[in-house]
């Protein structure tokens, strides 16, 4: 066992789990640190209990919800799920990310092939200075690297500011209506 600030570290059974945050403030057990609340907008209601300890320090089997059960709540929410994706703002974001990625990729793609087309078929081209030891072939290739960084930025750029909020209200919007067909329960 490795001592922590005069404490015993590590688990036995029977021993109770604690959490040290970060900030200074005092330790919380370790089962309130990990609770999810009701208002986190990425709680998953489906993933909720998978792989939690069974109490006794032992991993308790981990269960898959079914997603289809004959009758039941399972089926009731595939219908919510194909309403939701029939929905007018489903479509818009789809529409937004598509108008997005196709000519990111088209233009992306054209770029990447150009560039291995130039270095294959112009070695004369490539091989032109561009300023001192560096040549063309070596800026071309550099811009690749630059390109793909840019357009990381400009997609994480266009995520937040136009698919984000109507995204994350789709999925508020569903998961209300599935939690409301069992009763409120988790």
């Amino acid at each position: 066992m490795q001592r922590s600030k005069g404490r015993l570290r590590g688990g036995g059974a029977g021993q109770e789990s604690w959490v040290e945050p970060l900030d200074g403030h005092d330790p919380v057990q370790a089962e309130e640190a990990g609770q999810l609340r009701y208002d986190d907008p990425w709680y998953d209601a489906l993933a909720s209990g998978w792989g939690e300890s069974a109490g006794d320090g032992a991993q308790g089997p981990a269960v898959v919800p079914s997603a289809r059960t004959e009758g039941g709540a399972g089926a009731a929410a595939a219908d919510v799920y194909l309403e939701v994706q029939r929905s007018a703002a489903f479509q818009e974001v789809r529409r937004r990310y598509r108008r997005f990625v196709v000519p990111a990729f088209v233009a992306f793609f054209a770029w990447y092939v150009g560039y291995v087309v130039a270095a294959t078929t112009a070695p004369n081209l490539m091989a032109r200075p561009v300023a001192g030891a560096v040549n063309v072939a070596m800026a071309a290739g550099l811009g690749q690297f630059l390109s793909t960084f840019l357009l990381t930025w400009a997609y994480a750029r266009h995520a937040r500011l136009r698919r984000d909020r109507a995204a994350l209200e789709l999925r508020w919007d569903t998961q209300e209506l599935t939690r409301g067909m069992d009763g409120g329960t988790s």
